[in-house]
């Protein structure tokens, strides 16, 4: 007997997962849900985590701030979707799905798709730019079958 495609959804946004896990192919029941949620960091609280002080090459010996490297909202929203990526990562080797679904803010679904494997995006179905996370866990479920009904 042939195994019927199981597949996972990951609804995100720069702050919160929602993965929803069991739809499957041929029939309709709720799926159960993980949330992951990043530490909530505003821009005040990851600058507090204060540069190095470095010294200038030249003039006496005078220390300046050192600049960051690159936005730390962006690296703060990168590393939690390397975290989410990676939670589906173990779970789709385990068997767990056969078939993952996204649906993910504009920016977020860029560096999802930055950080997802080969396997992983060779089993990706479908990817929509859309916020979702405003949706009960009911609604949110209807709303994703109807998506996968066109895939």
């Amino acid at each position: 007997m042939m195994d019927r495609k199981t597949t996972w959804v990951l609804v995100m946004n720069s702050t919160v997962a929602r993965i929803l896990r069991g739809f499957r192919e041929g029939d309709f029941i709720p799926p159960s849900e993980l949330v992951l949620k990043s530490p909530h960091r505003n821009l005040r609280e990851i600058m507090a985590d204060k540069q190095g002080r470095s010294f200038a090459s030249a003039g006496g010996g005078r220390r300046s701030a050192m600049e960051y490297a690159s936005d730390p909202l962006r690296e703060d929203m990168k590393a939690f979707v390397h975290k989410a990526v990676d939670l589906l990562q173990s779970h789709y080797l385990a068997g767990d799905f056969t078939a993952l679904a996204i649906f993910a803010e504009p920016s977020v679904l860029g560096v999802i798709r930055d950080e997802l494997g080969d396997r992983l995006r060779s089993h990706t179905i479908l990817e929509v730019q859309k916020n979702l996370l405003h949706l009960n866990e009911t609604d949110l479920a209807h709303t994703v079958e109807a998506e996968l009904q066109g895939v």
